[in-house]
């Protein structure tokens, strides 16, 4: 299977997938006028399923190093399965109350507070499982993050007083996502064997261990977004007939903004045997600072606040990239 060798180039993968999850609420975004997010949410599921398939089967396939995904998947044990699996349902129901407090609040909110509030917890989580890299300079870079979070919080709050109802419901559900979406990938991590060139018995390789987390949320997405269309948090019920009436342009949009967040995810994975797992999502998670660019600059989603708030946007911005400068420099 193909694994990284430096530290160097987990940094690249880590700053791959801080791109790619900052980028992929786009297509919830270009799917949202004429898409419910609970229609659009089982196509991205789908994109999550076939990308991490895809890529056990080739670069989790191929390569004399590790142990391949089919051998993989034969010998694992039942507490790694397991493990990887309920890393894949708690995503789920994170990234769910995520999505629906994007549709509420926007991208340059739910982003900064939901993941904001997940980095926090999830490298403190992951740290204490596996302490790799300065525990003061890497939870100094984290601090930045977190008071960005609370700019970012503010600066919202200031511009969304005219639907002071709705803008409570987006920070809630965001914040919910945040809590739940701090654990998810340690059950992912501790599923792996440590060291990717020296495979253990029972353990998953990382490709495994993707497949096996897009399963969790697959089969979890019959409960979760089951539930969420009969009672959705803003509009009307809607149903999976609803969802068989969409266009094949608008599922593919939907399939591609799963396939973007899948492939971070692999980089995340790959990249933690070099960087460790609380620097790798740490520096994934900087996908704040991309998503509020994108919410910031292209989808204006503050083009009628005040210069005192761009202020507090732009100053927050700049506490994100301190901060993620602080956690690279921290091994």
């Amino acid at each position: 299977m193909f694994i990284i060798d430096t530290y160097s180039t987990a940094v690249i993968f880590c700053i791959i997938t801080m791109l790619c999850w900052g980028s992929w609420a786009n297509t919830q975004k270009l799917a949202a006028s004429t898409w419910r997010f609970e229609l659009f949410y089982w196509d991205y599921v789908i994109g999550i399923l076939l990308l991490s398939l895809v890529s056990a089967f080739t670069l989790g396939s191929l390569g004399i190093e590790g142990r391949s995904f089919v051998a993989d998947l034969n010998q694992a044990d039942s507490l790694s399965l397991g493990s990887a699996f309920i890393g894949g349902v708690i995503f789920n129901a994170a990234n769910i109350l995520l999505v629906a407090a994007i549709g509420i609040a926007g991208m340059s909110v739910a982003f900064p507070v939901g993941i904001g509030l997940a980095l926090i917890i999830g490298v403190v989580v992951n740290y204490v499982d596996n302490p790799v890299g300065n525990a003061s300079t890497l939870f100094l870079g984290v601090s930045l993050i977190a008071i960005a979070i609370i700019l970012n919080a503010y600066a919202y709050r200031k511009t969304s007083s005219t639907v002071k109802n709705m803008s409570l419901k987006g920070l809630v559900l965001a914040t919910a996502a945040g809590i739940l979406m701090g654990f998810f990938y340690k059950y992912v991590a501790i599923s792996m064997f440590s060291d990717f060139t020296v495979p253990e018995p029972g353990k998953l390789s990382p490709y495994t261990a993707i497949v096996i987390f897009a399963v969790g949320i697959f089969m979890s997405n019959f409960i979760f977004n089951t539930l969420i269309m009969k009672k959705p948090f803003i509009g009307s019920p809607t149903s999976y007939v609803e969802y068989f009436k969409g266009s094949l342009k608008t599922h593919l949009i939907g399939i591609l903004g799963g396939i973007i967040w899948c492939i971070g995810m692999s980089f995340s994975i790959i990249a933690s045997d070099k960087a460790g797992p609380a620097i790798s999502y740490g520096l994934g998670q900087g996908a704040t600072v991309v998503a509020a660019i994108w919410g910031i600059f292209i989808w204006k989603e503050f083009k009628n606040a005040s210069k005192h708030v761009n202020y507090i946007l732009y100053f927050m911005l700049t506490l994100y990239v301190l901060g993620l400068a602080i956690t690279i420099l921290s091994r």
